[in-house]
Formats: C-alpha cells, structure tokens, sequence
C-alpha cells in the first residue's frame, strides 16, 4: 500500500491528566487510523498508521487542536514500518525508564461541569467535586508519575459502575478522567461545627448560614484551608483580623462573576482575562470608588485582590451566600496554611466557627497565586496554586542537574533539568519550623516527580539563611554560591530568555552583599554568569538591627541623622512622636552598635513613609512603602532630585530625598504630593544612572527586579522614563520580582556558569 504509512510520535509537555490521551484517541478513530496511545514517564507516546493525508493531518491537528489544559512543549515524530494492526486503543501506563513526564497545575472548573452542576437532571447535581479531563484537581493530589488514578489522593475512592463506564467509554467526556467521581463513590462534604458536632441538613447551605449569621468558616479548598467571612460585614473582618492576628494586611476577596467583580474593581480587559484564566489566580486590581465592602477587607488601600470560584465547591458557597467572601489563607499569621485535616480543626479551632470540610486529602499544601496586570499583560506577584507545577523554559541548557534553594522570606525552591527549571509553589517565610519542614518535603517531592536528582546545589551567599544551611548539608551536590541581587538579575534575565549583559537595577529590603555588608539599592552590569556593582545607594545605618525593619520609624532617624549632618530640624513630627527613644536610638547607629550598614532601597522607603508619619511601625513585610505607594497623587510630576557622586561605583544619596521630603513637609506640602515627588524622584535618579552607565559600557538594556519593584507606581515611571530613554526595559512576568524569584535566578547562575566551567569565583 504506496499511500499507507506509520509514524511513531512523542509528545512531551503537560500532557498527563489534561485528557490528551482521550483527544488521541478520538482524533484517531475519527480519522480512521490505527495504532495506539499510552503515558509513560516522558509524557505521551503515540503510535499511528493510515492513508499518509489522514497521518498528516492527524499530526498537525496533534498540536492545533490540543485540550485546553495540555500544554506542548515538543513533538518528536519518527517514521515506522507500517503493520496490520487494526483499530486504536489506549495502552496501559509505562513506569519505567528515564522521568521527564510533566503534571498539569490544578484547573478550574469549566463550563461543562458547571452546567452539570446546575443541572436537576444530572446525576451529579450540586456535586462539589464535579471535575473532568478539562479541569480539577491535579498538582495537589498527585503522588506520583505517571498520572493514573493509584498513584493520586484519589486512590481510596472506588469507582462505581456508573463513573466506570465513563471512564471506559471513549465517547466520554471523562474517558480515562483520572479524578472521575459522583456522590455514590466519591470524597463527601460535612459541615463540623467548632466543637465537633455534625449539624444536620445540606453542608453547603448550612456554611452559607455561618456566613450569614457574621461568623468565620474554615472551608477546605484545593491546596489547604481557607478562612471566609461575608467582605461586606466590617464587624466579621474586623472580628477575622484580630483571630488570625493580621492586623492590617489585606484580605483577598472571591465574587460569583465577572459581574460582581466589577462593581468591586475597575476591569479592562487584561483583569478580566486574568481573573477567568484557568489558573484563577487573585489579581490586584483598582477599587472601585463605591465598591461594596468593609473598610477592614483592604484597610488604606486603593487596591482590593479579587478572585473567581475555582471549586464547585466555591461555586456552590457563593450561590449560597448571595454576596462576596472574604476567602484568607487558613492560619494565624506567619504560620504556613493548614492542609490536614487534623491539624487544620487544632490550628483554627479557635478562629473559625465551623468547616466545611471534606475527605479527599491533599498531598501537597498549596497557597493561592497572586497577579495584577500591568502593560496589558500578567505579572506574577505569587506564584503557586494553578501554576505550578508548569516548569519555566529556559533558553540555554542546563549541563547538569540542579536544586536552587532560594531565599530565607517568601521561599521557593527550583529544580533545574535541561531546559526545564521548576519554580516550587510558595513556600514562606523559613523561619517557621513547619515551613521549613514543607521547604525539605517539598524539595523530595519534586525531585521524586520530576526525576532529578541535582548534582550542583545553588544557594544564597548569606550563611545564617536556613536556605543556605540546607544547601551546605547537601555532600552529595557541588555548592554554587550566588549573590542575592545577582540572583535577582539572572532571575529577570531568565525570565525574559535573555543571556545579558544588563544594567541590572536590583530594589529590595536586603541582601547580603559580596562585601559583608547588606545590600538593597544595587545597580550592576550583569549576565548570567557574573556581576560587577557599578552603583548603589549611599550605606546608612540600621539601627538596633532587624528591628529597624520593624520599626521604620528608626530609618528615618538616621536617615534625617545624615541629611541634616547630624541635626535634623526638631520640628519633625517622626521625631517628636517618638521621643523617647529617638536620640539612644541617633546615637546606637551614629556608633554602629548593633546598626549594620544597608545600601537597601526598601529602607529609604520605610524612611519616607516614617516621616511623612504613613507608618512608624509594620505588621506585615513591606507595609510602609505600600501605604507609601497608596498615598501618593498619581497626578504629581514633580521630583526630588539625588546627588550622585564616584565613579566606581557610582553612589546616590538617598538622604537627599529624604531631606527634600523633610522640608516640604515642613513647608505644608500635603503628604500625597510629597510621596508623589520622592517615586518620581526615584525613577528619575535610577534614569540618570542608567544613562552614565550606558555611557560608559554601551549597554542599552535595563533590568528591573526586587521586591521594590512590586510598587506600580514606581515601576510604571521607571520603565516610562527608561523607554522615553531609548533603553530596552525587562521587567518580570513569569515568575515574582520578589524574593519568589530568586531561586529561579540561582538556577540560571549555576547552570551558566557550569556551561561557561566557572562554578565558583564568578562574582
């Protein structure tokens, strides 16, 4: 037969668990071509013969016509000797051989399970875990490779006949639909009350009842617990902060609908394409001027994060209760959320009023993502639940394998294998003994997954990080030191798939620097490989330490300390409210006790925010830049102006715009315009430096990364100055600017230089 032939074809990607052994199967048998389809531990092989037209169009509808959760990363086809077989079938999974199979982050629930949802005829009516090959769980439940029902927190849940059948039938929507199930065989939803006891009647409606009543519920979502009060009700936020121990940090709020989301927020049509995207993150958006909610939801700030149902679950609740929920992560603050069930009812027992809970476990403890748009495209603030585990592409190869252990706050972790680095979830704050121990599992789990094993082990320069100590444990790997800002840099770098060199402009609260010092308001001329620091803020004191991070208050005094060549006019409201310890606190960082030096532009913020009296003292990471950002006019396009002075490196004063901020005050200029002129006056001292560093080097591109960076405000001046410039900006969009970043950046460094044989000694 001329026009008969066989190809046999590999397809690599998220691929398992997104139904693409069904679309195969289907695509195939439609097209009226033999052969097979099965997983192993690569992906999906495929293996079809037929009339050569049918072949070809069966292999470019492979890719075009994919299902919506798959994502390709490569396919590989190689030509075979056409046979008699008949028919197409789906083979068993292969578990053996070498790993490289991806798992597909959880989905939310589509259109079709929602119409089953809603549907009275359906069998499968008000089922809260409702879910199909497009969509559910994934990530969270999954054990193991290759996706098949066993090796899932699925595996207790026998299939009835009906789900079998289902599962069976190739027609189905829930052909080989691994999490398939029904209220007869799978996971049931209760509602507990505080002490126990099982309340009688329908759980959904009888949770939409606590709500109702102004009291908190614990709900149990995909990857841990969250916390639900009604966002309109100022009395049960109020109550939720003050049990959970979160003061002033902001609340993140779930509505039904595009609708009701609009009403809350200002939508173009970037937000709204975010906030339905399958990975249903909560995005940052701009409150609207009557926008339905309690004052304590998001208290001072003109940005609310709004999130969509992404559990029937979540769709049943909201139908429910008729209004927006607040929905915060199920801990008390600083503490990791709760995922199991046991230590879930011990850990918010005294919070949360009820739970509605159920008995799928979850397998992995997994946050909520956080995004916001900006210049019409995403840009990732958190990155977890629906994203991960999606491995970040990189441009160059990686020679050999590598664990990038990341940094001490807002951890994560990445595993780096050929062109594939993947960004763990969030993992937190280390400090936290059980973070910690997520930090370790988390790092096992991945490597089991993924088939790593690293041979090169990235970390962070600083030797007291946790992070740092887990990497120096690790004999069987090669350490790969890497600075923090440098990390930042090759993070956006990687990111964007640029080697560099760049002017890196790396803003954040601290990091510690080549010279033993902290670092924080860092230009360098980096490449993957490398860095020189080429410029910086002017070091300052940090008074009494950690605590000056605490207690900007303290910034602003030794900031005003070197403004004003040590007096600073007594007329200064930071300093009279807090005069008690004002002149120990002068004299502590005039000596150096306890008072390390700080380049960190995060500090000259808390400074600003301090004496324009926005915050004295935080309560959560970077509080007082953000109640600085919030309280600037957008309108002021005035700007203070920084010396700069040196040539290697070039030195910016910072306490020039804190002095410039000191005396406007003092003048009556309102604080709103004030904090306007101190952003603009930032972005403009860090175009003035790119420009002379783009004189002396002839770079023309500019990297933006760090946690400063997170303010809109100023990162929309910086790259609007910086473009008008004639510069080349990068700013990120994949993974955090923040410290989330960092361990994708080590990754990139460590397998640079490992491709370059410079391990060590490189900058």
């Amino acid at each position: 037969m001329s026009g008969h032939v066989r190809v046999d074809v590999r397809v690599e990607g998220v691929v398992q668990g997104v139904g693409f052994r069904p679309f195969v199967y289907s695509l195939a048998t439609a097209l009226g071509l033999a052969g097979r389809v099965g997983n192993d531990v690569e992906g999906v092989f495929v293996e079809v013969e037929g009339p050569k037209p049918q072949v070809d169009e069966f292999l470019r509808a492979l890719e075009r016509d994919a299902p919506p959760l798959a994502g390709i990363e490569r396919v590989s086809v190689v030509a075979g000797r056409p046979g008699s077989a008949g028919g197409f079938t789906i083979v068993d999974s292969d578990a053996s051989g070498h790993r490289r199979a991806l798992v597909s982050p959880d989905g939310a629930t589509c259109s079709d399970c929602l119409r089953e949802l809603a549907d009275p005829a359906d069998r499968r009516f008000r089922y809260p875990f409702i879910n199909c090959t497009n969509c559910g769980p994934r990530f969270t439940i999954v054990r193991d490779v290759p996706y098949d029902r066993p090796l899932t927190t699925m595996a207790g849940f026998t299939m009835c006949a009906a789900c079998a059948a289902e599962y069976h039938d190739p027609a189905d929507r829930r052909f080989h639909a691994q999490p398939t199930c029904c209220p007869a065989c799978g996971p049931q939803l209760r509602l507990l009350e505080a002490g126990g006891s099982e309340p009688p009647g329908d759980p959904t409606g009888l949770g939409a009842a606590v709500l109702r009543a102004g009291e908190v519920l614990a709900v149990k979502g995909l990857g841990g617990y969250h916390l639900a009060v009604l966002a309109g009700d100022e009395a049960a936020v109020s109550a939720l902060r003050r049990r959970k121990h979160r003061e002033d940090k902001p609340f993140a709020v779930m509505v039904p609908d595009l609708g009701r989301a609009a009403l809350l927020c200002e939508l173009d049509g970037t937000a709204a394409a975010l906030l339905t995207g399958r990975g249903r993150p909560i995005v940052l958006l701009p409150r609207a001027g009557d926008a339905p909610v309690a004052e304590s939801v998001a208290p001072g700030n003109r940005r609310i994060g709004l999130m969509l149902p992404y559990t029937p679950l979540h769709h049943l609740l909201l139908a429910a209760v008729g209004e927006p929920i607040v929905l915060t992560s199920g801990n008390v603050s600083d503490e990791p959320i709760a995922y199991v069930d046991s230590d879930a009812f011990t850990r918010l027992a005294g919070i949360a009023a009820a739970f509605l809970t159920h008995d799928r476990p979850i397998h992995i403890r997994t946050d909520d993502s956080v995004v916001r748009p900006f210049l019409g495209r995403e840009s990732v603030l958190r990155r977890s639940r629906g994203y991960v585990p999606e491995p970040v592409t990189l441009r160059w190869e990686a020679p050999r394998p590598i664990l990038a252990c990341g940094a001490e706050l807002k951890n994560t972790f990445c595993l780096a294998k050929e062109h594939r680095a993947f960004v763990s979830h969030h993992i937190g704050d280390l400090e936290n003994y059980e973070t910690l121990r997520s930090f370790a599992e988390g790092i096992d789990h991945f490597a089991r997954l993924f088939g790593i094993e690293p041979e090169l082990v990235a970390h962070d320069l600083h030797p007291e990080y946790l992070s740092t100590k887990h990497a120096r444990d690790m004999t069987a790997a090669e350490p790969v030191g890497v600075q923090h800002h440098h990390a930042h840099i090759a993070s956006c770098l990687a990111d964007n798939g640029e080697p560099g060199p760049v002017i890196g402009v790396a803003f954040d609260g601290l990091g510690y620097g080549t010279d033993g010092t902290i670092w924080g308001g860092e230009f360098l001329l980096a490449d993957l490989v490398s860095f020189e620091r080429i410029g910086h803020l002017a070091p300052v004191p940090m008074p009494g330490g950690a605590a000056a991070i605490r207690q900007p208050w303290r910034m602003a005094a030794a900031y005003l300390d070197e403004a004003y060549d040590r007096r600073p006019p007594e007329r200064l409201e930071v300093a009279r409210r807090n005069h008690t310890r004002w002149e120990d606190v002068v004299s502590i960082g005039r000596a150096g006790l306890g008072s390390p030096l700080t380049s960190s532009a995060g500090r000259l913020f808390d400074a600003v925010s301090a004496v324009l009296g926005t915050r004295d003292t935080i309560t959560y990471e970077g509080q007082a830049a953000i109640e600085l950002e919030q309280l600037a006019d957008p309108a002021e396009r005035g700007a203070y102006v920084a010396t700069v002075s040196g040539g290697g490196p070039l030195v910016v004063s910072g306490a020039d715009l804190v002095r410039a901020a000191a005396e406007d005050l003092l003048a009556g200029v309102a604080p709103a315009l004030i904090a306007a002129r101190f952003h603009n006056g930032v972005a403009e001292v860090i175009v003035r430096c790119c420009r002379a560093f783009r004189d002396s080097t002839g770079v023309t591109a500019v990297a933006l990364s760090g946690g400063v960076f997170q303010n809109v405000l100023l990162l929309e001046r910086a790259v609007d100055r910086l473009r008008a410039g004639g510069f080349r900006v990068l700013t990120h969009f994949r993974v955090p600017a923040n410290d989330g970043g960092i361990s994708l950046g080590q990754a990139a460094v460590a397998a640079a230089r490992d491709r370059a044989g410079v391990l060590t000694g490189a900058g």
